[in-house]
């Protein structure tokens, strides 16, 4: 496999891969020690890693590891180390059709390594993995991930089962294919142009699970309360905030995709907001600034991903913004 590839990862992707090596008995010390990688990088999830370093710690802990079905492993656990971000989000969309609209990109989330499509075939929905870099083969292990960790997302927060009808792959058959059978169902095609899982198409409109965190001493924000607001709030500015929160993850919230959220023109958009003594951009901060304060308090999510959900594209610019608003950092405001 190429490792000549450019760009960063989020330092989480590097700790999946080292959490699968080291449950199938790799030395992850000396792992990092070959890549020239040094761990104390690992603590900080803002840090990134170029690309071609965690490809090649990857292709090392395959090796290492002796198991073509790392990346099944990985992407199992990216599954779990973000689902904290994506129960939040299902507080955020009613059904699948929203969460796939405004769920924030891989690579806002992850980095360079690809983009995730879905497009409607048919009978059928189709979430298609596309390597951002054109001298990254169809490399097993890192489609394998994305494939397993994007199925059992979808699987976890719709209030339905949603099985895997087929599953494509761009890399050859392998010569034992029972992993990912178990993963992705009997239906495995492999040498195809996209590596890609089918759903039908009706999954789109299913609900999302309700989930409602326990408010305990250790969990100070629970997410369903984040996302109420207060009855006596007047009708359209609540809808418009309640737009605009649902909006912020995916990402370029703009005044014009907000009035086309609302079903209003730009211009009717701006006319009310200015009769209610307001405006998009004194409401968006508005609305940024309080949701800041609640993602902190509850210690379950990064600060990287508040940033997310926020609609930041990256932690240094939320941090900044929190600055103006409180006269600290987002860490300093949580350990307060």
């Amino acid at each position: 496999m190429s490792v000549t590839s450019h760009g960063s990862v989020t330092t989480p992707c590097l700790k999946a891969v080292l959490q699968a090596a080291s449950a199938l008995g790799v030395d992850t010390a000396q792992l990092l020690r070959d890549a020239g990688i040094n761990r104390e990088l690992l603590v900080t999830p803002v840090e990134r890693i170029p690309l071609a370093r965690y490809l090649e710690v990857y292709r090392m802990a395959q090796q290492r590891s002796g198991n073509a079905d790392i990346g099944l492993h990985v992407g199992h656990i990216t599954y779990f180390s973000g689902m904290t971000l994506h129960l939040y989000m299902t507080t955020i969309c009613r059904n699948l059709k929203e969460y796939f609209n405004v769920i924030p990109s891989t690579i806002r989330l992850r980095g360079d390594m690809g983009r995730v499509l879905i497009r409607p075939l048919g009978d059928f929905i189709r979430l298609e993995w596309h390597p951002l870099n054109t001298d990254i083969p169809p490399w097993r292990p890192l489609i394998d991930e994305m494939l397993m960790s994007s199925a059992e997302i979808v699987g976890a927060i719709c209030a339905l089962p949603v099985p895997v009808r087929a599953a494509e792959f761009t890399y050859p058959a392998p010569d034992d294919t029972r992993a990912l059978k178990r993963a992705f169902g009997p239906n495995l095609k492999f040498g195809c142009e996209v590596s890609c899982l089918y759903f039908a198409r009706e999954v789109v409109r299913y609900p999302l699970i309700d989930v409602e965190f326990d408010v305990s001493g250790d969990f100070w924000a629970g997410a369903r309360s984040v996302f109420e607001e207060p009855a006596s709030i007047e009708p359209f500015l609540r809808d418009t905030r309640v737009a605009i929160r649902r909006a912020l993850p995916g990402g370029g919230l703009t005044i014009d995709s907000l009035a086309d959220e609302l079903g209003i023109s730009r211009r009717t958009l701006q006319r009310r907001l200015s009769a209610l003594g307001s405006s998009f951009k004194s409401i968006l901060q508005d609305v940024r600034e309080e949701q800041s304060r609640r993602y902190l308090d509850d210690p379950r999510l990064a600060i990287t991903e508040i940033a997310l959900l926020l609609g930041y594209s990256d932690q240094a610019s939320f941090s900044n913004a929190f600055r103006t608003w409180c006269g600290c950092t987002p860490t300093e405001y949580r350990q307060r």
